[in-house]
């Protein structure tokens, strides 16, 4: 009977039921992350999906909205057992955005404010920390006070004045930026990775709950009563922000992070400026991994318009500012435990440690295996064979260890001593000077000419298909291919390959010799990046290729000729003209002519370029081309190759800087991108038209 009468029930009373249930668990979740500093049932994606569903009702139905609803409450609330203190200016919040259209549609809303005038974005890294507030009047710290719920927060100035990053003082430093009679600079207060492992080793020792994160550990260090502990605690802090200020020196976030670091706090660090909002979002997509160098926690970008005026006409919510956005990622993370530390060598000689784990699913796939990057890196964390590990995975990309759960050590582990001979000639390993890789100086290495080898086949290279791992491994294990003009001469020794390999047939074998004659046509760009010199890529190989259209012309080019070519920097330069004149490289390049490879200029359809050696001659010279969705002329390959020989930069992501998108089927948020920034779209017609 019950479900039959809801079937005639009043949508409104079904809808605010789902209101009042959405804006509980949000309180609840709330209390778990700001007040109680343990983890949360849900992920951030999911706290967001709920709050945005919940503020979307909240607009379709106004009537149903309450004055303490989590879309307007900011964070969570304070402890009973601290002072409060009421913010003089709220501390709010931060809109965050999943996708990076989501971000573009907030410029464009901050833009329609600002009609007419030129916006700079102040990008940042988005620290996962807990929010304080500093208060300094005449230049004396008097209050640290944290976030709360936004309008009041807790006083634990007795415990920030432990943490060695904050001055008890401030200096004045830069004159341009004399300190303001009271200042407030907000922030963020967090823990290292490095420092949470070896709490949690000093909290399981005195048999004291652990913290499962930097962020949980440092929110209850900052709560603690007793300074003296809180002392102990390795706590850091970056400043980020502005609050209420009397006299600011300072007529932009840009100028208010030099104040402050003159003044000796710290700011956020790896700041940028930028004139183009998709220039920035454009860094965060293409510096995404990068962020797993940091030793603390980071969970996206935070963009921010620069000027404070701009900022006053732009506004704010009760919950966020609309001048300020976050472009954050989802983190996926487990813990299992480090089997072993094996290395690798690499086709330049650098030996990369490689963790050996228990399999663990992440992200919807099983992880067995994670870079360990460098010896320091795993002296930096502390990592050992046997330890419990940290593994994560940023918004689905390569997986990466954060930190060794040193509390977890069932008894004494051994650091991990790195190898100083190479695991497979047995020379020595030597370091770079003043870098961190270490790398076996065997250039002859069997181990970094497999490497090498491998990589003359692939894709940007001499692309000879075929010859994958598993047969270029069993050719090179035989003795067949031991230098790349080996390649060259296997069709000699058809008879031997076919009675010595495992699963290689006369019809396989027909296929990868024909493959490997057809790539003696690739040409000089293909040729130089498929030598494996140090610095040098596909880019900048067609560059040089362009720019001298020979292997000898470019042999006979000084090295300041070679540096003056446009996009081709010093580093490069020299790397390029070492090789060409070494006894190696004048071996590898006779050899490779001797076997008829053609080291001229040729474009990617097999015909010698007539093109102008001059680059800037060239139609598209300096600019920028993007290919999205399904070609029918083209592979991916070709027509992106076809933009480097007309003198262009074929780009993956859409920028201000993209000249055009050149737009297939099933064209999908590239093609919506361009048209959001107004960048022509041509088809594939159009640009054969324009550029045959």
């Amino acid at each position: 009977m019950s479900e039959q009468l809801n079937l005639f029930e009043n949508p409104e009373d079904s809808i605010q039921r789902e209101m009042e249930t959405l804006r509980a668990q949000l309180r609840r979740y709330n209390r778990m992350y700001y007040e109680s500093g343990g983890g949360s049932e849900v992920s951030d994606l999911e706290y967001d999906r709920m709050m945005k569903r919940l503020e979307t009702l909240e607009e379709t139905y106004p009537e149903l909205k309450t004055p303490d609803s989590p879309t307007v409450r900011v964070g969570g609330g304070t402890i009973d057992s601290l002072p409060e203190v009421v913010h003089r200016t709220v501390m709010l919040s931060i809109k965050n955005e999943y996708e990076p259209a989501g971000v573009l549609k907030f410029a464009e809303d901050v833009a329609k404010k600002l009609p007419g005038e030129t916006v700079e974005w102040v990008m940042e890294l988005k620290i996962d920390g807990v929010a304080m507030a500093l208060i300094y009047e005449e230049g004396i710290l008097v209050q640290a006070v944290t976030r709360g719920d936004g309008r009041k927060g807790n006083d634990v100035t007795h415990n920030v004045r432990t943490i060695p990053d904050v001055p008890l003082r401030l200096e004045q430093g830069d004159p341009r930026f004399p300190i303001p009679p009271r200042l407030e600079v907000r922030g963020e207060v967090y823990m290292t990775n490095e420092g949470l492992s070896h709490l949690n080793g000093i909290q399981k020792a005195e048999g004291k709950e652990l913290y499962a994160n930097p962020r949980n550990a440092a929110s209850g260090s900052v709560l603690l009563k007793d300074a003296k502990i809180c002392a102990l605690r390795p706590l850091k802090m970056f400043c980020h922000s502005v609050g209420e200020t009397e006299s600011l020196p300072c007529r932009n976030h840009w100028e208010f992070l030099e104040a402050v670091r003159s003044w000796g706090l710290i700011p956020t660090p790896d700041v940028r400026l930028y004139r183009n909002v998709a220039e920035a979002i454009q860094f965060c997509e293409e510096n995404l991994e990068s962020l797993f160098d940091y030793d603390f926690e980071v969970d996206g970008f935070v963009l921010k318009v620069n000027d404070f005026a701009q900022r006053e006409k732009v506004g704010r919510t009760p919950k966020y500012p609309k001048w300020m956005v976050a472009l954050k990622f989802q983190k996926y993370e487990a813990v299992t435990r480090l089997r072993n530390i094996t290395v690798q060598v690499g086709k330049t000689g650098v030996i990369t440690p490689v963790a050996e784990l228990e399999p663990v699913e992440l992200a919807g796939t099983v992880v067995s295996r994670s870079s360990l990057h460098n010896a320091e890196e795993i002296q930096r964390k502390d990592i050992r064979i046997g330890d419990y590990v940290v593994v994560e995975k940023a918004g689905k990309i390569i997986p990466h260890i954060v930190r060794s759960e040193i509390h977890r050590r069932e008894k004494e582990l051994s650091p991990y001593v790195f190898p100083t001979q190479c695991p497979v000639c047995h020379s020595p390993l030597a370091q770079d000077e003043g870098g961190v890789y270490i790398r076996c100086t065997n250039a002859h290495c069997p181990a970094r000419w497999n490497e090498k080898i491998l990589y003359f086949c692939s894709r940007d290279a001499m692309n000879i298909k075929g010859l994958g791992d598993k047969l270029g491994q069993q050719l090179m294990e035989k003795g067949f291919v031991r230098t790349y003009a080996d390649l060259y001469h296997l069709s000699e020794r058809r008879v031997e390959i076919l009675s010595q390999l495992e699963r290689v047939g006369e019809k396989l074998l027909g296929n990868l010799l024909e493959q490997i004659e057809q790539s003696k046509g690739r040409g000089l760009a293909r040729l130089l990046n498929a030598l494996s010199i140090p610095h040098l890529g596909i880019e900048t190989a067609t560059l040089l290729a362009l720019r001298f259209q020979s292997m000898q012309a470019l042999q006979n080019a000084t090295l300041e000729a070679i540096s003056a070519v446009d996009g081709v920097g010093e580093i490069i330069a020299q790397s390029v003209w070492k090789f060409l004149h070494s006894e190696e490289g004048e071996k590898i390049l006779t050899e490779l002519a001797a076997v008829g490879v053609n080291m001229d200029f040729v474009d990617e359809f097999g015909r010698l370029a007539a093109l102008h050696a001059a680059q800037e001659t060239l139609p598209l010279t300096s600019k920028t081309v993007v290919v999205t969705g399904k070609l029918e002329r083209f592979t991916r390959e070709e027509i992106e190759a076809r933009i480097r020989q007309l003198g262009g930069k074929a780009a993956s992501s859409v920028s201000s800087k993209t000249c055009f998108v050149v737009a297939g089927k099933d064209a999908g948020s590239k093609r919506t991108k361009a048209e959001q920034l107004g960048i022509p779209i041509l088809t594939e017609e159009a640009f054969l038209e324009t550029y045959s």
